[in-house]
């Protein structure tokens, strides 16, 4: 036992590139001496997380779900600001309940066993579900799953805030994201091999996998040795919502974070609309969708580590980088859909695209989470996440609905052109940004 415990310092020393795991900056003494024990119990819950986020889609699978079972479109345009919204936007509402506990994780493996049921739910739907009937019964499953998710999202963040050091948690996010792409990789590889094949028993077999994927992650998130936090604070829904909104007005980095990051979801909201370019080349079969949950494993794999190491340097900068980058990539889309020639009426350039896009999005979320994590304290991180999801919960579910109506008139193509707009204000905003990582 001394020896693999020897063994897994060692990595996680090689892994954090830190020579002595016993240098902590934030987290209790207990904590610290924990901390290999939990990162790699952090990564693997990760890992399933990331994977069944990526299995179950709302970009990707979802839309090739409801066309399967013949939803109307209209459905189909829901399924994003859902599935982002519903996950982001009861936080603040729970943030004080969870500030009640003095161990998080308990709300943390409800929220991922949920998620799984919801998974599961949703391949009884591929194979039984059909017509406006069917896609009704995905959108409201849906709506559970964005709401269970929301439950794990802050509870894991304060749990990984309490058991993991400032300048680690970057590193630990990137690897995990790395391991989740690889496996994104292959089951992309299965689909592309399905080809024209009948999916649904496909789709319903990758949302099974993504089913024992939350079980994966609630079951790590259980074993985390968590030291008892702070109970001080904890209030009811509407205090929440008040003592949140007073922390806008008196805390300036917090209120310039969100501003940022409300202008960052240009790069989500772009990812459908690359994606949808491709989809109108290849239609609904298999192998286009295989395509690109290949490219989207590929890039998730590659960028992820490069992405967390940086962001443990200055979350900042790589969420301005991002932002660079999400204007190439819009205007990159757009200039495709206009330029003449046979090669742009493939799905491959549009996949090319999506795949930067996807490598970009993974360094706007590395660098948001990062930043919000080291930013706050301990006592007062819970709360500084939720509010932070709330309104960009809410946004979402506005932004969402006028980009769903600007799209049907304007076009795919000249929308990334807003989106590109949009992200040159992030660009500006994340500059403006402090750093928080050399803070004490």
């Amino acid at each position: 036992m001394a020896e693999r415990n020897i063994s897994q310092t060692r990595l996680f020393e090689w892994l954090t590139g830190d020579e002595d795991s016993r240098l902590c900056d934030d987290i209790p003494e207990k904590a610290c001496s924990e901390q290999p024990h939990n990162f790699f119990l952090h990564l693997w819950a990760s890992l399933g997380n990331k994977l069944a986020d990526e299995l179950s889609s709302a970009r990707l699978v979802l839309p090739w779900l409801m066309g399967i079972i013949g939803a109307p479109v209209w459905m189909v345009g829901l399924l994003v600001p859902i599935r982002e919204s519903g996950a982001l936007l009861p936080q603040v509402f729970v943030a004080g309940f969870i500030r009640l506990k003095p161990k998080r994780k308990g709300v943390w493996v409800m929220g991922a066993a949920l998620q799984a049921l919801a998974a599961l739910i949703l391949a009884v739907l591929a194979l039984k579900g059909s017509g406006s009937v069917g896609g009704a019964g995905v959108l409201i499953v849906l709506i559970l799953l964005s709401l269970a998710r929301g439950l794990s999202s802050i509870a894991s963040k304060d749990v990984m805030g309490k058991t993991i050091a400032k300048r680690r948690r970057g590193t630990l996010m990137g690897w995990s994201g790395s391991v989740a792409g690889g496996a994104t990789l292959a089951a992309g590889g299965v689909l592309m091999l399905l080809g024209d094949r009948p999916g649904n028993t496909a789709l319903a077999v990758l949302l099974s996998v993504a089913a024992l994927s939350w079980l994966l992650n609630a079951f790590c998130a259980a074993r985390i040795r968590e030291v008892p936090g702070a109970v001080d604070g904890g209030e009811n829904a509407w205090d929440s919502v008040k003592l949140g909104l007073s922390l806008l007005k008196e805390d300036r980095t917090f209120l310039h974070f969100n501003v940022a990051r409300a202008l960052l979801l240009s790069s989500a909201l772009a990812l459908p609309y690359i994606a949808l370019l491709g989809q109108q080349q290849s239609g609904s079969e298999l192998g286009g969708l295989g395509l690109l949950v290949v490219v989207s494993g590929l890039a998730g794999m590659v960028a992820s580590p490069i992405w967390g190491k940086l962001a443990d340097q200055s979350s900042r900068r790589v969420m301005r980088n991002a932002a660079i980058g999400t204007v190439a990539c819009c205007l990159l889309g757009a200039s495709f859909a206009w330029l003449p020639g046979t090669w742009t009426q493939s799905v491959w350039p549009y996949a090319v695209v999506y795949a930067l896009l996807v490598i970009v999005h993974h360094g706007v979320r590395l660098g948001r989470k990062t930043y919000i994590v080291d930013m706050a304290s301990q006592d007062d991180r819970a709360l500084y996440v939720a509010l932070s999801n709330t309104l960009t919960g809410v946004l979402m579910l506005l932004v969402g609905g006028v980009i769903g109506g600007l799209a049907q008139w304007l076009g795919s193509a000249a929308l990334l052109l807003l989106l590109a707009l949009t992200a040159v204000g992030a660009i500006l905003s994340a500059q403006k940004l402090p750093e928080v990582e050399q803070q004490s």
